[in-house]
C-alpha cells in the first residue's frame, strides 16, 4: 500500500520515469515497453498500421547477460538489431520505386538456400552489421587517422596532445553528421517522428492523459535520448583513450586503431551503466552530465504534427503494461 501511494505521489509531481522508450521510423515509430514491443506506421492512405507483439529479452532467457558491465552490450546491439527490423518494415510502406524490382540471381539462389525467413533475418543482420561497421568506422578510425596525419604534419606535437585532438575530431564528425542529416528533407520528417516519441513519454510520465492536446504541450527534447547514449559514447571514448594512451605509448595510426576497437565493448558497457543511473536521477551533476546530450538534440528532435502525435500515442498505449506502475525506472 506506501509502495502504491508513493508511486501514485511521484506521478502527481511528475516525478515518473518510465523504462518504455522508442524509435522514430519511416512514417512511423516504433515503442519498447517492458514486455510488449509495438511498431505504428501511417500508411500512404492516412490509416495506421499497427503491429503488437511480445517482447522476448535474452536477459530473460539468459540472466548474466542481464549483471551491471554485461547488459550495455548486449542491449545495444539487441536495440540496434529491432531498430533495424523496425526500420525496414516501416520501409515497406514507402518503397522508392513504385514498379517492383526483379529479384537479382543471387537474391533467388539464396532464397532457395536459407527460405524466406532465414533469408530475411540474414538481411537484417547483414544491416545492422554495416550500420554498426559505418558508425565505428567514421566517428572512431576516420578521427584515430586523422589525428595520425595531424601529428606527420607537426612533428614537434606532443603525443598526449594526439588525443585530444583525435577527441576533437570524433565531436567534430558526430556533430557535423547529425547536422547534414538534420537538413535531408526525409531525415527531418523522421526526426518530427523523434520528437513525437519524445514528447508522448513526457505527457506520460507527467501524469496527463495521452491526448493530442497534451502531448503537443510537452518538450521535444528528452534526458533518456539514444541520441544522448550514442554521445556520451564518444565522450567516454575520449576519456579512456587519453587514460590508456598516457600509460602506454602507442604512435602507430593502425596500432591506435586496432586498440580502439578492443576498446569498443567497454566503453559501450561504462556508457550504459552512466546513462542509467543518470537517467534515473535528477541531481545537479546527472543533469550536468545530460546536457551536453540535451543540446545536441536540437539536430535530432523536430517539432511533430499532430498526425506524428497520434502515432505517438497508439505506440505507446499499446506497450503499457497491465500493473500500473511495472514501467517504473529502476
Amino acid at each position: 500500500m506506501l509502495k502504491r501511494l508513493k508511486l501514485l505521489l511521484a506521478l502527481a509531481a511528475g516525478g515518473f520515469k518510465t523504462v518504455i522508450g522508442g524509435q522514430a521510423l519511416i512514417e512511423g515509430i516504433m515503442m519498447l515497453g517492458p514486455d510488449k514491443k509495438s511498431v505504428v506506421v501511417r500508411k500512404p492512405d492516412g490509416e495506421l498500421e499497427v503491429r503488437t507483439e511480445p517482447r522476448r529479452r535474452l536477459k530473460d532467457k539468459y540472466p548474466v547477460l542481464g549483471l551491471p558491465l554485461i547488459r550495455g552490450t548486449v542491449n545495444f546491439c539487441s536495440s540496434m538489431y529491432h531498430g533495424v527490423i523496425a526500420l525496414m518494415y516501416s520501409a515497406e510502406f514507402y518503397p522508392e520505386d513504385e514498379a517492383a524490382e526483379e529479384p537479382s540471381k543471387f537474391e533467388k539462389w539464396l532464397d532457395e538456400k536459407l527460405g524466406n525467413e532465414k533469408f530475411t533475418s540474414l538481411i537484417i543482420t547483414v544491416s545492422m552489421l554495416l550500420g554498426m561497421l559505418f558508425s565505428v568506422f567514421l566517428f572512431f578510425l576516420v578521427p584515430t587517422a586523422l589525428g595520425g596525419l595531424t601529428l606527420r604534419m607537426l612533428p614537434g606535437f606532443p603525443l598526449w596532445g594526439r588525443n585530444l585532438v583525435e577527441g576533437a575530431f570524433r565531436v567534430v564528425i558526430f556533430l557535423g553528421y547529425l547536422i547534414i542529416c538534420s537538413r535531408v528533407k526525409d531525415v527531418h520528417r523522421t526526426f518530427q517522428y523523434h520528437g513525437a516519441e519524445h514528447k508522448t513519454i513526457f505527457c506520460y510520465e507527467a501524469g496527463l492523459p495521452l491526448t493530442p492536446e497534451n502531448v503537443r504541450a510537452q518538450p521535444k527534447h528528452h534526458p533518456r535520448c539514444g541520441t544522448s547514449f550514442l554521445f556520451v559514447i564518444i565522450v567516454v571514448s575520449i576519456l579512456l583513450s587519453s587514460i590508456l594512451f598516457s600509460f602506454v605509448r602507442v604512435e602507430n595510426t593502425f596500432a591506435r586503431m586496432g586498440v580502439h576497437l578492443l576498446m569498443l565493448p567497454f566503453i559501450v558497457a561504462i556508457t550504459y551503466e552512466i546513462n542509467h543511473y543518470v537517467g534515473g536521477h535528477d541531481g545537479k551533476i546527472c543533469r550536468i552530465v545530460r546536457a551536453p546530450g540535451m543540446a545536441i538534440q536540437r539536430w535530432t528532435t523536430f517539432e511533430p504534427d499532430d498526425s506524428m502525435i497520434e502515432v505517438g500515442i497508439k505506440a505507446f498505449t499499446e506497450v503499457l503494461p497491465e500493473e500500473k506502475g511495472a514501467d517504473q525506472w529502476k
